[in-house]
């Protein structure tokens, strides 16, 4: 038996290191000690030192840990286990192999996650490929997640996969293969297969609300797809569904100013809905200081077109409003609240009637000036604004993106089109929603 001092030494920075090196002394005697003291969510040891106390006593840790997961009983143990068992780092890499095939789910995604924690070594793609076909779904999710973060080198196989199967693989292999590269990694009858699919699903296909964490979009009257493309200089239109054209531009959002791609690279346009045209994506942020005069030169001349234009931008997570509106190639208003300094250089025009509604609403004088305006009445509309866009939008009746239902009226079929962006940079990796 160990003594429990001992293990609470192992909590304590100036005893740990004898603690540890006395535990690993008495090896495989104090192990199943060592692995009752991390399942236990009351121990005042942390699991992380006793974790690392069970890898340097290598076999006899992994082991036991395993045993562990089989055996624990609530899920904040089965956490605790879990985690120490993934640690054990690669001195154990063999045995996280061999525990793909354990009857117990956990184990095998543990091992996963193991083999993961081995780094460069573990990355034989191989051992994980029969486990995208796992009958549970967080194991085959743990593989394909890791197999993604894997990186490149694992193409060839997915390949494989994908033309010979095992059938049950084959579905999260395209998965893996489309989030490490893209369109260029797909065998060109998977690319016909996506595309078959697209046209199969787009006969019945309805409005759906069209919302992401940082929402921009413009907003054109009528259903001239192909004319506002055109003076938008968009290019190579690919047909989507609705939720495959959110999926896009929301992971695009999230995936800004990476060292490779800015998000700006392609664009939803939606079919004509209850008479208005939606352009959906980073690139038409009419806020931001990268794209902002050129949105509200776009729109200038869509208004010129089209009798009117307007962009938005809206934080769902509550980062903020802007709003662009131009009638007849002139601009009529631009104003954005995002709590950055420079947002009253960004004010052009006069208060919308609906600006003006709004700040009558709250008690305050329908025109603002800063000479007049003390400083809770300031905050109070800058608070009020902040959540503006999409009434804005509703007021000037536009269709907005966040109202979209299944019964709103659409007349023909969204696509992704490629912006300036797109073409000179290409288009990030994904998989997405079809």
């Amino acid at each position: 038996m160990v003594n429990a001092d001992l293990i609470r030494d192992l909590g304590r920075p100036d005893l740990y290191e004898a603690a540890a090196d006395a535990l690993v002394t008495l090896g495989t005697d104090g192990v199943k000690q060592l692995v009752r003291e991390v399942m236990d969510a009351e121990s005042p040891v942390d699991w992380r030192p006793v974790t690392a106390v069970l890898r340097r006593i290598g076999d006899a840790g992994f082991d036991s840990l395993l045993q562990g997961l089989v055996s624990a009983s609530t899920e904040e143990s089965r956490k605790r286990v879990g985690f120490a068992f993934s640690q054990l780092g690669l001195a154990v890499l063999d045995r996280y192999t061999a525990a793909l095939a354990h009857p117990v789910p956990l184990v095998r995604r543990q091992a996963v996650r193991g083999i993961e924690h081995c780094g460069e070594a573990g990355r034989s793609a191989a051992a994980l490929l029969p486990l995208l076909g796992d009958p549970d779904q967080e194991v085959a999710r743990q593989a394909q997640d890791t197999l993604i973060r894997t990186g490149e080198h694992v193409i060839p196989l997915l390949r494989r996969v994908r033309e010979r199967g095992p059938g049950r693989q084959r579905a999260r292999a395209l998965t893996v293969l489309a989030e490490l590269g893209g369109e260029p990694a797909l065998s060109r009858a998977d690319t016909a297969a996506i595309e078959r699919l697209i046209r199969i699903k787009l006969p019945d296909d309805r409005p759906e609300p069209l919302w992401a964490c940082w929402n921009y979009w413009m907003a054109v009257p009528g259903g001239d797809q192909a004319g506002i493309m055109r003076t938008l200089g968009l290019t190579d239109p690919r047909p989507v569904t609705f939720a495959l054209g959110n999926d896009i531009v929301d992971a695009d959002g999230h995936g800004c100013d990476t060292d490779e791609h800015t998000g700006y690279e392609r664009v939803f346009v939606t079919p004509e809905l209850a008479g208005w045209t939606l352009v959906l994506g980073a690139w038409c942020d009419p806020h931001g200081q990268e794209r902002r005069e050129d949105v509200l030169r776009l729109c200038t001349e869509l208004s010129a077109r089209y009798g009117q234009a307007q962009a938005y931008y809206y934080g769902g997570q509550g980062d903020g409003s802007a709003w662009l509106v131009a009638e007849h190639g002139t601009v009529i208003r631009r104003y954005g609240e995002t709590g950055e300094a420079e947002d009253e250089l960004l004010t052009l025009g006069k208060p919308l009637p609906y600006e003006r509604t709004r700040r009558t609403e709250l008690g305050l004088h329908p025109d603002w000036e800063a000479a007049q305006e003390s400083e809770d009445d300031e905050d109070e509309w800058r608070w009020t604004a902040h959540d503006l866009a999409p009434d804005i939008a509703r007021s000037l009746g536009a269709a907005s993106p966040l109202d979209l239902a299944a019964d709103t009226p659409s007349r023909g079929t969204g696509v992704i089109a490629l912006t300036p962006y797109g073409v000179a940079h290409g288009v990030p990796a994904g998989a997405y929603r079809i």
